[in-house]
């Protein structure tokens, strides 16, 4: 399969240009074929969330398991209860974070097939502001179900040459919208007995939520893994998630003895340091880069895929 690719800006949808390239995925999409897409998370890799065939068809190319639900993308936050069964909290949150990072869980209704829930009663709904993504839903017509534009397990892709050095020949198209604004996949919550569990933390922040609701707290495999017979109910809690193709090392601690360790490895070692920028003055600007600024948080996530 050759992978077509088109290079595409917000503001060139803004202007109404490139509606050549949304016209053909969005057909792509509506026939059962595979798109990937930037959203302001991370590119996404779409199919029609209404076709159990082409849904199957993004598990084969991720090598994705089979239980690991998807996230199903609307145009419009008002367009959830045509997908699942909303309710007040979800009308909340609706109106302070839609469009944007935040997916929410909720029963689902019958039109939302099995492929696309690992066979849960619930589904995740997501509008993203990300123009493009809305666009392409637009003009494909139905919701798209998408997880990120990687193979299963890898770091999440924020560029669209990420998606290409991964899933070129795998899949029909490529939006190429540039970088991602945010840089980490969705904040994933579910609603449940009048509040909200956070399931995969994201820029939606835990803070943030509670000021819509006063009862919020944190899924157990957030921090843990889970039981032996618990199901997933989101993407990122069951399997190894963002591993990088070299070894990765963790390393905390006491700022200045950080900083030897990393002198120490740089001296003995080949690989490369990935750090602050307040270290990045005491260390040997060879095979080295930057988080960003220590106490910048929205830097640090934007970065770290990338």
């Amino acid at each position: 399969m050759e992978t077509e690719y088109y290079r595409l800006s917000e503001n060139d949808i803004e202007c109404g240009r490139d509606k050549i390239a949304l016209e053909s995925a969005g057909k792509i999409i509506k026939n059962g074929g595979l798109v990937a897409f930037p959203t302001e998370t991370v590119y996404g890799l779409g199919a029609n969330a209404l076709n159990s065939e082409a849904v199957l068809k993004i598990f084969a190319a991720k090598g994705r398991p089979a239980d690991n639900p998807l996230i199903v993308h609307i145009s419009d936050p008002n367009d959830a209860d045509k997908f699942v069964y909303t309710d007040e909290i979800y009308n909340r949150l609706k109106e302070k974070f839609m469009p944007g990072p935040l997916t929410v869980i909720m029963p689902r209704r019958d039109c939302i097939p099995d492929a696309v829930t690992a066979g849960l009663d619930s589904a995740g709904i997501r509008c993203p502001s990300n123009i493009i993504a809305r666009k392409l839903i637009e003009y494909a017509g139905v919701p798209i179900a998408a997880p990120s534009a990687n193979s299963s397990g890898k770091p999440s892709p924020t560029r669209a040459e990420h998606v290409l050095d991964d899933m070129n020949g795998k899949i029909e198209m490529i939006l190429d919208g540039g970088s991602c604004g945010v840089g980490v996949e969705s904040t994933v919550v579910k609603i449940s007995d009048g509040g909200i569990i956070i399931l995969r933390p994201g820029a939606v922040t835990e803070e943030m939520l509670k000021t819509i609701c006063d009862k919020v707290s944190v899924a157990h495999a957030v921090t843990e893994e889970l039981d032996k017979n618990e199901k997933p109910q989101s993407p990122g809690m069951k399997y190894k998630h963002y591993a990088p193709s070299c070894p990765l090392v963790l390393v905390d601690g006491e700022n200045n003895k950080v900083t030897e360790f990393f002198k120490e490895k740089q001296n003995s070692e080949n690989c490369v340091i990935l750090c602050f920028d307040e270290e990045i003055s005491c260390l040997n600007q060879d095979k080295i880069l930057s988080m960003g600024k220590r106490s910048d948080i929205k830097e640090q996530i934007k970065n770290l895929f990338a």
